[in-house]
């Protein structure tokens, strides 16, 4: 019985048939992204401006509440500016040999760490688009959304998914 079972199998491509493929999520709200750089830009520099300006005068009383005020906004500065960083967005490794589409995000080490296995035959279907790639649900709702940069990358992937996921047009 379990010989007929691995005859009946799909043989596993090799390596070298296709290659694995990474992608980087996109944020979701590009103008955000910018809205968010430019005020902690804007804050940063007036954390150093608020000590190169002339000030009202140069109290203790003032000097320690200026700091206070100067810390406060670089520090929130430089948390709106890491916050759509591209070292935080997590990224979609397709994996031919095991059929299956991980989700990896930095842990707290910088290292990898899969916070999505799915394979590939629990997917819905895909949808190549121009610029993107979407993945739905068998359901039909919308797992994610990924962009892709160049055409060979969206052929690997065309070919790599197809006959194991049901590809929309």
């Amino acid at each position: 019985m379990a010989q007929q079972m691995l005859r009946n199998r799909m043989p596993l491509p090799s390596f070298e048939e296709s290659v694995p493929l990474m992608i980087t999520f996109a944020p979701n709200w590009p103008i955000r992204t910018v809205f968010f750089r430019v005020i902690g830009t804007a804050l940063v520099i007036g954390a150093a401006a608020m000590w190169l300006l002339p000030g009202s005068d140069a109290s203790a009383e003032t000097a320690l509440m200026k700091l206070g005020v100067s810390l406060f906004f670089f520090f929130s500065g430089l948390a709106l500016l890491m916050l759509h960083h591209q070292d935080n967005q997590p990224d979609a490794y397709f994996d031919p040999i095991r059929r299956e589409l991980r989700v990896l995000q930095k842990n707290n080490r910088g290292r990898p760490q899969t916070i999505l296995r799915r394979s590939y035959d629990s997917l819905g279907s895909v949808r190549f688009n121009e610029h993107y790639l979407e993945i739905s649900d068998v359901d039909g709702t919308i797992l994610m959304r990924l962009p892709i940069d160049s055409t060979e990358i969206r052929h690997a992937l065309r070919m790599q998914l197809s006959g194991l996921v049901n590809i929309s047009a």
